[in-house]
Parts: C-alpha cells; sequence; structure tokens
C-alpha cells in the first residue's frame, strides 16, 4: 500500500487504523467533522514517520458533495489511492417503532452511502490500474441483529451486502475487498463505561487485522473477518 483514504479517522477504529499505515510509510488521505481535531492527528502521524505525506480535510461525510471533494483532493494531492478504508458510521440505539422519524435516513446516509459513493469513485480506476483493496467496516450486527438497534442493524447488513457485491464485481480485476465484521469494540460509544477494558475489542486490534491483510500476497483475499470479544458480545 502507498496511499491510503481513510474516513471518520480521528476516533477510535479510523483513527487506530490511520496510525498502523503510518507505521508503514503509508501517505494517508483523512477526514472527520473537527478541523482541530484532524489537524493535531496530522501532527500526530507525522510524528510517527515524517517523510509520508498527510491530506486531511474536514467534512459530513455523509454530504455526497463534501464527500467526493475530499475523494478528488485526496487523489490530487496523492495520486491513485490504492486503498480505500470505509470506516464513518454511526450507532443509534432505538427500536424502529421508537425511533424519531428521520432515524432511518440519517443512519442510511451514514452507515451505507459513503461506501456506496467511494466504490463508485475509486472503483473503475482500480480495475484501470488491476490493483487496490476496498475495507469495509461492518459490524456484527450484520450477522445477528439487535434488536435495541434496529435502523443501525439494517443498515450493516446492507453494507455488508454491498461489500459481497464489490467483491464479485472487482475480483475479476485483481482488485481486493474485504468485510471487516467487529463485535463489541472499545470506541467513543462505550465512553465512560467501568466494564473492563480486557471485555472488550479494541481498536488497535481491529487497526493490526487490517493492516495484515492489507499486507498478504498479491493472488490472497480475506473475503470477511470476524472479530469479537474472547468472552462473548457485551
Amino acid at each position: 500500500m502507498k496511499n491510503v483514504l481513510i474516513t471518520a479517522a480521528t476516533k477510535g477504529i479510523g483513527r487506530a487504523i490511520a496510525v498502523a499505515f503510518a507505521g508503514e510509510g503509508a501517505n494517508l488521505a483523512i477526514c472527520s467533522r473537527n478541523v482541530t481535531e484532524l489537524q493535531n492527528f496530522r501532527q500526530e502521524l507525522l510524528a510517527i514517520d515524517p517523510a509520508i505525506k498527510v491530506v486531511v480535510q474536514a467534512i459530513d461525510g455523509s454530504d455526497k458533495t463534501q464527500l467526493l471533494d475530499f475523494a478528488k483532493n485526496a487523489e490530487n494531492e496523492l495520486g491513485f489511492i490504492d486503498t480505500v478504508v470505509n470506516n464513518l458510521g454511526m450507532f443509534d440505539i432505538a427500536s424502529i417503532l421508537d425511533e424519531t422519524d428521520d432515524a432511518f435516513d440519517k443512519q442510511w446516509q451514514t452507515n451505507l452511502m459513503p461506501a456506496y459513493q467511494l466504490y463508485k469513485y475509486f472503483g473503475k480506476k482500480m480495475q484501470q490500474e488491476r490493483q487496490g483493496h476496498f475495507f469495509t467496516i461492518c459490524s456484527v450486527a450484520a450477522l445477528e441483529p439487535i434488536a435495541s438497534a434496529g435502523t443501525y442493524s439494517i443498515t450493516k447488513i446492507a453494507l455488508l451486502g454491498l461489500t459481497r457485491v464489490m467483491k464479485l464485481e472487482m475480483q475479476a480485476y485483481d482488485v481486493k475487498v474485504t468485510a471487516v465484521i467487529p463485535g463489541s469494540t472499545l470506541t467513543n460509544s462505550w465512553e465512560g463505561t467501568t466494564i473492563s477494558p480486557d471485555k472488550f475489542v479494541l481498536p488497535e486490534d481491529v487497526a493490526s487485522a487490517v493492516l495484515n491483510i492489507r499486507k498478504m500476497s498479491v493472488g490472497a483475499n480475506v473475503d470477511e473477518i470476524i472479530i469479537r470479544p474472547v468472552g462473548g458480545q457485551i
């Protein structure tokens, strides 16, 4: 990997993945909503390897125009993007019957559409180069829906379905596609919890998996990887 684009990269899993790739000397294009967090994180990444390039842009990733502007800027600054990590997502606890009227649209536009739009933007470029790798950060909710997070589960089921179709479309071009399916992961969603970190998957665990999958031989692809807490879901 040389040029890696990661959405929602200043916290949690996205942040850990960015740190892991920086440690391998990869150039990075990262986005989030908060420009100050992005600038501070950029300095942290450059401290890991001053030789890399780090492109940052504050956007609302659920907005198609802003997302594609970020993709174009990343390409202009870094060149061919060979790795795309679709990490943007939101988790809303509510049953479908109790959620707000805009909950479905909001989660659909955040959890599914950015991955679809970045695939549409970068997919044919990777086909032409006959190289590249898409990662989608899914959830075990795609395999085992959560009643108290119904719409979230629906969007993650759709994201896993999208990833599987992407794999079928890209395999003839030697482009890799991987669905990363973590269970209970200690991110900001669990802020304030008194549960021991040892009961969770850590963001660094997911990052390690992504990095090692990306470093596999040209002929190998991990279609899907499930990472759960050793003691089961929390």
